[in-house]
C-alpha cells in the first residue's frame, strides 16, 4: 500500500475554538470558490468533485471535544491528500448501505504522523463525499 506524503503540517493547538477557527477558515476559503455546494477536485478520481460539507456535519455529531480537535487538526492535510494523491485507496462496500462505497486513503504529514481520510461514494449518482479524517493508531 502506498502512502501519500503531504507537504502541509497538521494544525497546532489544544483549545477547541483555536483549532476550529483555523480549520474552518480553510473551509471558508474553499467555499468561496464555488457557488453552490462546497467541493474540491481530486486527481485520483479524474478531477471529479468531492463534496466536503458533510465532514463538518459528521464532526458536529461527535460528542467528545477531544475527538473533534484530533480530527480537525488533520483537515488541511486531508484536503491536500484528496486534491493530489495518485495512490489507490482501500475501497469496500458500506456494510450498512449497499448503495455506497467507502474509500480510505492513507497519508503521512511532514512530521511523520500517519492519518486516514474516508470518502463515501454513492453508487447511483457517483457523487463523492469527504466524511472523516483521523490519525492512524
Amino acid at each position: 500500500m502506498n502512502i501519500y506524503k503531504t507537504k502541509i503540517q497538521k494544525l497546532a493547538g489544544t483549545d477547541y475554538h483555536e483549532v476550529y477557527k483555523r480549520a474552518f477558515a480553510i473551509y471558508v476559503r474553499i467555499k468561496k470558490q464555488s457557488k453552490r455546494r462546497t467541493y474540491i477536485r481530486s486527481i485520483y478520481f479524474h478531477k471529479s468533485k468531492i463534496f466536503i460539507s458533510l465532514f463538518w456535519q459528521h464532526l458536529h455529531d461527535k460528542l467528545n471535544h477531544k475527538d473533534k480537535i484530533r480530527r480537525m487538526k488533520y483537515f488541511p492535510c486531508a484536503i491536500d491528500l484528496l486534491k493530489n494523491t495518485h495512490f489507490d485507496p482501500i475501497s469496500k462496500e458500506n456494510p450498512n448501505r449497499k448503495s455506497e462505497i467507502l474509500h480510505r486513503f492513507t497519508g503521512i504529514t511532514e512530521s511523520s504522523e500517519i492519518f486516514i481520510v474516508q470518502i463515501k461514494e454513492d453508487k447511483s449518482t457517483n457523487e463523492k463525499y469527504f466524511i472523516s479524517v483521523f490519525p492512524d493508531k
